[in-house]
C-alpha cells in the first residue's frame, strides 16, 4: 500500500483509503442519517466522475456546487478531483450581486447545486458562463461502474473565494497537495489523528474546514461526523452521541457554548483534544476546567492552509496568552516590516509565511497575487510577534475587512452594493465592536436623496448574504477624504453620528 508521505492528489487518496478501511464508517451525516464506508466513498465518487465525463466536463473545466451539509457536497468534490476538474464553492447565503461575482469570475461550466437554488442559479446564469444547472440526482452512473484515476499533485482542485483587503471575494487557487499537505500534517503530528479517532465538522461545506475534515479523515482512517450546522444547544449532546474524539472550531463557536447551561454531563465524552482558531484569550482556562479537554491554538488561512499550531508540548505554560504555537513542519514563518525585513523577536510586525501546499494564487488576478507573494513570502496582513523559541504571538490585523462571527466580509463589496441604490451618493462600511459577534458592520451613506437604513437593509438583503448587511447605519452630509480622494476611515472610527441599528430598530 502507498504511504501517505507519496500521496499528493485526492483521487489516490480516496483509493488508499478504500483499500486500507473498506468497510470502516468514512462519514456520517447527522440530518439525515445516512452513512458511507471508505469503499462507498470511492465507488460513488467514481459513478459521480463518469457521469460528468458523460456530460462533456473535461479536465481543467470548473464546476460551482451550491449544497448544503449533505453527502452529495463532498462526493461531487472528490469526483471533480479524479478528473482533474475544479470545484468552485458557493456560500450558500449568497444571492445575485454576490452570487454572480463568483459565477461569473470563476468562469465555471457546470453548477451543481441543490433544488431550492435552481431558480436563484438559472437567473443568474445569463451573465455568466454556466451551461447548465444540475441537482445532484443527474449525476447518476452504473453502479457497477470503475475507472482508475490520475492526477498531478500541483493540478487545481479548487478556486476557493475568500474575502480579502479590498474589492470582491478573490479565488484562491488551491492544488491536490494543498489538502494532503494539510491532512498529512494533523496525521503526522499533533493531534495525530488516526482510525481510532471519530472527528466531527459542523462548519458548512463551502468553507474550506468541512472539505479539509474529509482529507484528514481519508488520510487518517478516522470517521467523520458531519452536522447540518453548528448548534450550540445541542452541540456537545452530538458529540456524546457519537463519541467524538476531536474537533476544529473558530469564530464565536468557545464563546456560544460556554453560554449554554452548565450540566453534570459537560465532562461524560470521549473528546481527546479540541483545536481552535482565536481562544478567547480570557476564557481559555475556562473552557479547559468546563469541559475537562486542553483547547490548542491553530491558525491558518483559506490561501495558506494550516501554517501554526500549539502543540502538547507548549500548552500548558500559554493557556490564555494568545500564543498560536510553532509553524507547521511544512512552514516558515518570519515577522517583517513594511519593507519586508526581518524584524528582531519580540518586535511586532507583518506575519509572512512560505512551504510547500500553499494556493497557486488568485484566480486571474496576477497584481494580487504578486502583491500576495512580494518577495517570496505570502503576506498575511496579521500582525503578529515571534519570541526566542519561535512560538508566534498573534496581535491584530492590518486588513480593510470586517470579522463578524467567523465570516470575513469585504467592506468594499458592501460598498459597492451600497451604491448601486439610487438613494446612496457615497457610502464606507466599517467594523465595530460587539461582544458577542466580535465585530459588527457599520454602513456611512452620504444619501443623494430621501432614505431610511430600513430601505437600504433591505436593498443589501436581496444583493448579499444575510451576514454582510450593516446592522449599524449613519447618515451624513459628507464622507472626510484622502488626498488620493479615498474615504478616511481612520476618521470615522472616532466620529460620533447618531447611529441607527436596525435589529433593535432604534436610533442610539
Amino acid at each position: 500500500m502507498i504511504p501517505l508521505d507519496d500521496v499528493d492528489d485526492l483521487a489516490t487518496l480516496v483509493r488508499r483509503a478504500a483499500a486500507l478501511w473498506p468497510d470502516r464508517e468514512a462519514w456520517i451525516f447527522d440530518e439525515t442519517g445516512a452513512r458511507y464506508t471508505f469503499a462507498d466513498v470511492e465507488r460513488a465518487s467514481t459513478r459521480y466522475a463518469l457521469a460528468l465525463r458523460e456530460l462533456g466536463l473535461e479536465p481543467g473545466d470548473r464546476v460551482a456546487a451550491m449544497l448544503r451539509n449533505q453527502p452529495e457536497f463532498p462526493l461531487l468534490w472528490l469526483a471533480l478531483a479524479k478528473i482533474g476538474a475544479v470545484l468552485v464553492p458557493v456560500n450558500v447565503n449568497y444571492q445575485e450581486f454576490d452570487g454572480a461575482h463568483v459565477l461569473r469570475h470563476s468562469g465555471a461550466r457546470f453548477a451543481v447545486v441543490a433544488p431550492e437554488f435552481v431558480e436563484l442559479l438559472s437567473r443568474i446564469a445569463p451573465d455568466t458562463k454556466l451551461e447548465r444547472v444540475l441537482t445532484p440526482d443527474a449525476l447518476d452512473a452504473d453502479p457497477g461502474a470503475s475507472a482508475r484515476f490520475e492526477v498531478a499533485g500541483e493540478s487545481p482542485s479548487n478556486i476557493q473565494y475568500t474575502s480579502g483587503t479590498t474589492g470582491a471575494p478573490k479565488g484562491c487557487v488551491l492544488p491536490h497537495r494543498y489538502w494532503l499537505t494539510l491532512a498529512r500534517g494533523l496525521v503526522t503530528d499533533f493531534p495525530a489523528v488516526s482510525h481510532e479517532d471519530r472527528i466531527l465538522t459542523a462548519q458548512p461545506f463551502h468553507y474550506i474546514d468541512p472539505q479539509w475534515n474529509v482529507a484528514l479523515g481519508l488520510a487518517s482512517g478516522a470517521s467523520l461526523v458531519v452536522l447540518d450546522r453548528f448548534h450550540p444547544a445541542t452541540f456537545w449532546d452530538k458529540i456524546r452521541e457519537y463519541d467524538v474524539t476531536w474537533f476544529y472550531c473558530l469564530g464565536l463557536m468557545p464563546t456560544l457554548l460556554l453560554r449554554q447551561p452548565e450540566s453534570t454531563l459537560d465532562r461524560a465524552h470521549r473528546v481527546r483534544a479540541i483545536s481552535a482558531s482565536a481562544i478567547p484569550r480570557h476564557l481559555h482556562a475556562q473552557l479547559e476546567q468546563r469541559w475537562g479537554v486542553p483547547w490548542f491554538e491553530a491558525f491558518g488561512m483559506t490561501e495558506t492552509g494550516g501554517d501554526i499550531r500549539m502543540s502538547e508540548v507548549d500548552h500548558d505554560e500559554f493557556v490564555g496568552t494568545g500564543c498560536l504555537g510553532r509553524p507547521t513542519r511544512e512552514r516558515e514563518a518570519m515577522i517583517v516590516d513594511d519593507t519586508c525585513r526581518p524584524l528582531p523577536r519580540g518586535k511586532t510586525g507583518e506575519l509572512v509565511l512560505r512551504g510547500i501546499g500553499l494556493m497557486h494564487g488568485y484566480h486571474d488576478d496576477p497584481e494580487a497575487t504578486a502583491r500576495a507573494f512580494a518577495g517570496g513570502w505570502f503576506h498575511t496582513g496579521d500582525l503578529a510577534t515571534m519570541d526566542s523559541q519561535g512560538r508566534i504571538f498573534y496581535v491584530g490585523r492590518t486588513k480593510d475587512m470586517i470579522r463578524r462571527s467567523g465570516e470575513n466580509i469585504s467592506a468594499d463589496e458592501v460598498e459597492r452594493v451600497l451604491l448601486l441604490h439610487p438613494a446612496v451618493k457615497l457610502a464606507a462600511v466599517i467594523a465595530v465592536p460587539d461582544e458577542l459577534r466580535g465585530e459588527e458592520v457599520k454602513a456611512f451613506v452620504v444619501p443623494a436623496r430621501e432614505t431610511m437604513p430600513d430601505e437600504l437593509a433591505e436593498f443589501c438583503s436581496a444583493k448579499l448574504a444575510y451576514f454582510k448587511v450593516p446592522r449599524y447605519w449613519s447618515l451624513a452630509d459628507s464622507l472626510p477624504l484622502t488626498p488620493s480622494e479615498r474615504v478616511a476611515k481612520g476618521e470615522l472610527r472616532s466620529w460620533t453620528l447618531p447611529t441607527y441599528d436596525r435589529v433593535r430598530r432604534a436610533w442610539l
